[in-house]
């Protein structure tokens, strides 16, 4: 088997996403992320997850561009939002926003099923090829409007939400699970937060504000013109 030529570039990605864990720590509540979490970061190929042209920069700690005015998020913000789902290996959890398949790729190996939902069908099919080439066989994507989830096998133990409402939507909040959590910034233009949303057994939903940060915009109806921005720190 040939070495891995990525695998010191990963290593060296893992470690600056701990600094700057340790680094914001006081604000998100997780100095440290989990064990098993920085070790699915360590080991999930994000350069297959880019444009090809761009592959030399795949591990470097910021957004990258994967055209039609989207981008991958942020290796620090994909390894919190992933933390603060606290994930177990029985879940069911929904994703909002595939991108090309990074953050779905991370979550398949931590979960028991991902449903993930990408409005762009030019995306979503190069989505699927790239999680089907690293094996991610419990990864099922949808195109369509991540605004209103996908009710087909909701409830969900967990949702991940990877672009920005001005307020919660609640379908999103319907389709979580009494006991579940949901990871969603949500906020105006320049004023967003990531937020921990909580459902008691009871179905009771609470807010937590985790961090600023800055992500393309999730729309009621699908928007004529793609916003920039996804996935990093404000």
């Amino acid at each position: 088997m040939s070495e891995d030529p990525f695998a010191a570039l990963r290593q060296e990605m893992v470690a600056e996403i701990e600094a700057e864990a340790a680094f914001v720590g006081e604000q998100t509540g997780r100095p440290a992320f989990s064990e098993k979490v920085m070790q699915v970061v360590g080991e999930v190929p994000r350069h297959e997850f880019v444009p090809a042209e761009l592959r030399e920069f795949a591990y470097v700690n910021s957004p990258l561009p994967i055209g039609f005015g989207k981008t991958i998020s942020q290796p620090f913000i994909v390894a919190l939002m992933t933390d603060l789902l606290d994930l177990d290996e029985r879940d069911a959890v929904l994703e909002i926003g595939t991108g090309l398949g990074y953050q779905a790729a991370i979550l398949s190996r931590l979960c028991k099923k991902v449903y993930s939902v990408e409005l762009l069908e030019e995306l979503a099919v190069q989505a699927r090829a790239r999680l089907a080439r690293s094996g991610c066989h419990n990864v099922t994507l949808h195109r369509g409007n991540g605004y209103h989830g996908w009710s087909a096998h909701a409830p969900y133990d967990k949702v991940i939400v990877t672009a920005a409402p001005d307020l919660i939507p609640p379908a999103l909040i319907r389709q979580l699970k009494p006991g579940g959590r949901m990871v969603i910034p949500a906020g105006i233009p320049d004023l967003q937060q990531l937020m921990l949303v909580e459902k008691s057994a009871e179905g009771r939903a609470t807010t937590k504000e985790i961090l600023r940060v800055r992500f393309s915009q999730l729309e009621p109806d699908e928007p004529g013109e793609p916003a920039a921005d996804r996935g990093r720190l404000a």
